[in-house]
């Protein structure tokens, strides 16, 4: 959803505050596309600060469907994002660039409030996402999942002392 920020500009001190729902079903993370489960209207006070500079304060709750880093189940993963922003709407994007303030969330006069989302969940993104505490993942032979039980697999861990006469019997062994 695109917010039109000319109308700020007509005094300074101006504040308006828009809720806007989320457009997107999906987010695009850096390990895969995550589906947004649950989400609520994002809450945006703008305030028009002078000389076409602009403070943004919001926040936006929803929930992503994440896969455990040890078992694979999906995990729904809620965020509460308080979003702190501030733009000077005097500078090109070649000077947002140079400064390393780049906002792909401004395009021209318009905020586009899923790209502000998207930009405030990449940094917000959890190193790892653990269905439970005490997941035991899966096995590394037939891929079960070892929170529902054993799999059976033999999952002995060989003497290293003993891996060079494993390799001599193996390089005698008839086939």
């Amino acid at each position: 959803m695109l917010i039109n920020l000319t109308e700020l500009f007509s005094c300074q001190g101006k504040v308006k505050t828009y809720t806007q729902n989320l457009e997107m079903e999906q987010f695009h993370g850096p390990n895969g596309m995550y589906e947004i489960v649950e989400k609520e209207p994002v809450v945006l006070t703008i305030t028009h600060t002078g000389e076409k500079k602009l403070e943004i304060q919001g926040e936006a709750k929803l929930t992503l469907l994440m896969p455990c880093d040890r078992c694979l189940d999906p995990v729904k993963v809620p965020f509460r994002l308080s979003i702190e922003e501030e733009l000077d709407m005097n500078q090109s994007d070649e000077e947002r660039v140079e400064a390393l303030d780049e906002q792909p969330y401004v395009s021209g006069y318009s905020l586009d409030v899923d790209r502000l989302i998207a930009s405030e969940l990449m940094v917000n993104l959890p190193m790892k996402v653990l269905c439970r505490e005490d997941c035991k993942g899966i096995c590394r032979k037939c891929g079960k999942n070892l929170n529902e039980g054993a799999c059976g697999c033999d999952d002995s861990v060989p003497d290293p002392r003993m891996s060079v006469i494993q390799d001599i019997f193996k390089q005698f062994k008839e086939v």
